[in-house]
Parts: C-alpha cells; sequence; structure tokens
C-alpha cells in the first residue's frame, strides 16, 4: 500500500465531505490506541476544526497517557486542533448502581461494556452538534465488516468511517507515515471497555493479522475442510463472529406493509 496516497485520499475525502455537509469540522474520541490516533490526526490534516475527546472510565493510566501524548503532539503540530476531556466515570457509576445486582456474570460484564461504548457515543454528539460537526468513527475494516468488534450504536454510531476500509495492517503503515506516537504505535490494540488489560486479541481469540488472512481465506472462496490447526481454528472464529454479527453490519431491518394490508 503506498500510505501517503492514501492519507492524501482520505483527507481529501474528509475535507470534501464536511464542505458539501456544511459543516465546520470533526469530533473524534481519542483512547490512546492506533485506530483513534491515525483518524484524528488525518482529520487534524484536513485543516478543519478537529476536536479530540478524552472520555475515560476508569481507563488504564497507559491508555490515558498514551492519548495525552498523542493529542499534545497533534495541538503542537495543528493549529485547528483543541481538546475535550470528560470523565465519565462518575456517569457510568450512577447507571451502573441503577441496575445494581449481587451478580457478576460474563453477560453483564459485556453489557456494561458496552454501556461505556454508548455513554461515550452519547458525549460525542453532544459535542458534536453544539459545534456543528461530525463525529469520525475509529473503526477498521475487520472490526467493521469482518467480526462485528464493535458496539452496536456505540462506538459504531459515527457519521463517517475514513480508515473502515482498512485493515488494521495498513493502519498501523499510516500511522508509521502520519508520525504517530511510537508508544502507540507499539501498543496492542485493545478497545478499553473492560477496565482491565485485556487486549483485542484476548476478547476474539486471533490477532489481527490471522483475522486479515481469514478474511481474505472467505473472499477465495476457502472453506474450513481446506485448513487445519491454527488456521483453521482462526478460520472457525472469524466465519463465527462474521454470522454473528451481521445484525451490526447489515441495515435495520424494516417491516414493510404491503398497500393491500393498509387497505
Amino acid at each position: 500500500m503506498n500510505s501517503e496516497k492514501v492519507a492524501l485520499y482520505i483527507v481529501n475525502w474528509l475535507k470534501e465531505y464536511a464542505t458539501k455537509a456544511n459543516v465546520k469540522g470533526f469530533v473524534v474520541g481519542v483512547s490512546g490506541g492506533i485506530d483513534s490516533a491515525v483518524t484524528s490526526t488525518l482529520c487534524a490534516k484536513t485543516g478543519l476544526p478537529t476536536i479530540c475527546v478524552e472520555m475515560p472510565i476508569h481507563q488504564a493510566v497507559s491508555q490515558v497517557t498514551r492519548a495525552q501524548d498523542h493529542i499534545a503532539q497533534l495541538k503542537e503540530n495543528y493549529s485547528n486542533v483543541s481538546d475535550v476531556r470528560v470523565d465519565l466515570t462518575e456517569s457510568f457509576e450512577t447507571f451502573q448502581t441503577a441496575f445494581a445486582t449481587s451478580e457478576s456474570n460474563a453477560l453483564k460484564d459485556l453489557t456494561l461494556a458496552n454501556t461505556r461504548a454508548r455513554l461515550r457515543m452519547t458525549t460525542l454528539y453532544y459535542i458534536a452538534g453544539l459545534n456543528s460537526s461530525l463525529v469520525a468513527g475509529t473503526g477498521n475494516k475487520i472490526e467493521d465488516f469482518g467480526v462485528g468488534f464493535y458496539t452496536k450504536y456505540g462506538d459504531g454510531g459515527v457519521d463517517v468511517s475514513p480508515i473502515a476500509d482498512l485493515v488494521k495492517s495498513e493502519v498501523f503503515a499510516l500511522g508509521a507515515v502520519l508520525n504517530v506516537p511510537e508508544s502507540i504505535q507499539n501498543a496492542a490494540p485493545t478497545d478499553g471497555l473492560f477496565g482491565d488489560s485485556r487486549t483485542d486479541e484476548d476478547q476474539i481469540g486471533a490477532s489481527y493479522d490471522e483475522l486479515e488472512i481469514a478474511m481474505q481465506q472467505t473472499k477465495d472462496g476457502v472453506t474450513n475442510t481446506d485448513l487445519s490447526g491454527r488456521e483453521k481454528e482462526v478460520f472457525d472464529i472469524y466465519t463465527r463472529l462474521h454470522r454473528n454479527n451481521q445484525h451490526k453490519m447489515n441495515p435495520i431491518p424494516v417491516c414493510e406493509i404491503s398497500e393491500d394490508l393498509k387497505n
């Protein structure tokens, strides 16, 4: 991939879209990960007002530090970049207390993780509304169209998706040419939604490099009977998640009523 050309193309695409939409600029949730770092840098390079938003909820110190270092670097290099920090920990705790139970299980933990993502989405849209701006999504191709590794109406609730046609390795390649801080380039990808050290690979059961191969194999018509060992295991993980998360990737189903029924 020619990373320089791809970066320039995305920057021009973002600027043209914002101009046609008659908005001032972009709002990006910055987490300390590679996807949000690349997305916020691309938005900054448009020259349009770009607001980087930190939204910690019991966040690991390392994630907070990476996010703050990245934002400081952007502000130093781009006069159109500003930042907002909204600590959502208290809001999350209030929500959690309203539904407090003594139970603790995987389903509850996942639901609360999704709640964190939805609180952040609401915050981004509030800030975007005040500033006549678009919420720029930070999802990549594997997450958005491969395994559906995002929260519906959480980090999946955005106005534009500038890097959603790039797999993770391509996002990292962009990060290198965009001079994203090395601490972010070297960090293990994590959604940071559980308040612990688990990575995306821990949750999914496969690395992004492995998932990229599985995604290509499905496009090439490969089936699990053609594979063995770890390759087959990852392929099965990919196909299972791709199938189970179609409700995120497909448009919301509409129950269409015929005129015959209405009359």
